[in-house]
Formats: structure tokens, C-alpha cells, sequence
């Protein structure tokens, strides 16, 4: 039976982020993709012009629907507008403590769009990510969860056990948005940090990337991998899918989701 996994997240209108981001990813790692949508979003590739969250009945209603009937392997998150909605989340997932949840927090947009307030972190960091095997957060992401300002390795550090803390699994800090030559993320675990590198692409090409990697990640948990070898597929993955991001729009165009698929036909 193909594998089967769950994305709860904004829809982006454009298509290169969010829900339809992660089901061309789960496509392309063979797994077969069920969706919640938290929020509407009508944005391209310039920018985000409106937010429409889903009332929490709605969330609930797709979350019991999908989880009741199939057989999910994995679930990740992107945008959760509210706190409602992070606690209706939170209450399915205990439900299915078994399931390898992965959260990727969605806090502002590629085009500098903020997506989520004060409580709504504060929810993400005590409900969450206590339920969560891991936590995918970016360089300003992982500042604004943590409080700590990312200046140096041992910020880095300092950051990622503060995440480790508040029970999470592990945590990926992306170090993609750096000027660093390579492109260096951390992985830490409760036996310590590891090193992840991966050749920088020079792209303004890159819509969706935080949703893809954590959406490969989720993949690779729902095909029975090991969260390190996981994590370590969806980031070659991603550098490959960036290496072929394409043009689309006026902005940052997204990742090419589909890159090798092609051949296939």
C-alpha cells in the first residue's frame, strides 16, 4: 500500500507554498497526500493581500474525517492562524500519539508578510511542539520562538536547546536565508547538534522552500525512515528542486516540485 500523510496548512493561491506545495511534494516521494486548510490565502509570487483562517469547526471537521479513514503514516503543519486552530490540532494529535507529527512554524511569508501573532507562537511552543518529533524553524523564525538573537555558532546552539526544551523531538535549524557560501542547517537531537550542509543555490527563485523541506521530511517518516536519513533526503531534494526553480509571475518564482518526474513519462 502506497504510504499515506497528512499536511495542515494554508492554502496559497499561487501555488508554490502551503498545502499545494506539500501534496506536489508527497507526490513526488510516492506518498499519497490528504489535506486540512487552515487558512485561504490570496497571494502570488509579489505578495500576500488577504488571510481568511477557517473556523475551528471546520479544521476539526476535515481533521477527524481524514484521520478516521485513512491510514496516515505522517502529518506535518504550515500556517495555523490561531490559537484555536493549534488547539484543535493539538487535541487530534493526542488521539494518534503513534503518528510522527512535523512542524514547520509558518510564521511570515517569503515577501515579508507576518502570518501569526504573540498567542499563536506562544500556543505553537507549549501545545505543539511537545507533540511534535520535530520543529523546522528558519533563522528568524527560530530568533522569534526563542528570543535569541542568531549572531554567532553558539546563538545557534543556544537557540536549538532552547527549542529541544520545551519537549519537541528535535529541532532543524535552517540556516538557508544566511550568507554563508554553503547552506548549513543544524540538526539537534537530545544526543546534540549535527551539521547538515548542502551546495547554495544562487536563485531569487525560491517560493515555498520551508513548506517543501518539511513536507519531504514528513514523506520520508511516512515511508518508515528514520528521522536523520528523512531529514537528510529532503534537503538533497530541495537543493535539487531549487537548482531547477523556474520562473513564474513578477516574483520569486517556486521550487520545481516535479524535477526528475518527467523522465518517468
Amino acid at each position: 500500500m502506497r504510504p499515506q500523510a497528512l499536511t495542515i496548512a494554508g492554502s496559497d493561491s499561487s501555488g508554490g507554498a502551503g498545502i499545494q506545495a506539500d501534496l506536489k511534494t508527497f507526490i513526488a516521494f510516492g506518498v499519497y497526500g490528504a489535506s486540512v486548510i487552515t487558512a485561504i490565502t490570496a497571494q502570488n509570487t509579489t505578495g500576500v493581500r488577504a488571510i481568511h483562517a477557517i473556523p475551528t469547526d471546520m479544521v476539526t471537521a476535515q481533521l477527524e474525517a481524514v484521520m478516521e479513514d485513512l491510514d496516515i503514516k505522517a502529518v506535518k503543519t504550515g500556517m495555523l492562524p490561531n490559537v484555536e486552530c493549534i488547539l484543535a490540532i493539538a487535541a487530534e494529535m493526542k488521539k494518534h500519539p503513534g503518528v510522527p507529527l512535523v512542524v514547520d512554524p509558518v510564521l511570515i511569508s517569503t515577501s515579508g508578510c507576518y502570518l501569526s501573532d504573540p498567542k499563536t507562537l506562544s500556543a505553537m511552543r507549549e501545545i505543539l511542539l511537545p507533540l511534535a518529533v520535530l520543529v523546522t524553524p528558519n533563522l528568524q523564525e527560530a530568533q522569534t520562538l526563542t528570543g535569541i538573537e542568531l549572531k554567532s555558532e553558539d546563538d545557534w546552539v543556544k537557540a536549538g536547546e532552547n527549542l529541544l526544551s520545551t519537549g519537541v523531538g528535535a529541532v532543524l535549524l535552517k540556516g538557508g536565508h544566511s550568507s554563508d557560501e554553503v547552506a548549513r542547517d543544524m540538526l539537534f537531537t537530545p544526543e546534540g547538534p549535527t551539521d547538515l550542509f548542502a551546495r547554495r543555490c544562487q536563485t531569487r527563485h525560491g517560493h515555498g522552500t520551508g513548506c517543501t523541506l518539511s513536507a519531504a521530511i514528513a514523506a520520508g517518516l511516512a515511508k518508515g525512515l528514520p528521522l536523520p536519513e528523512a531529514v537528510f533526503r529532503a534537503k538533497n531534494y530541495l537543493t535539487t528542486a531549487l537548482e531547477h526553480a523556474f520562473e513564474v509571475g513578477a516574483g520569486p518564482g517556486p521550487v520545481d516540485h516535479a524535477v526528475g518526474m518527467e523522465s518517468r513519462w
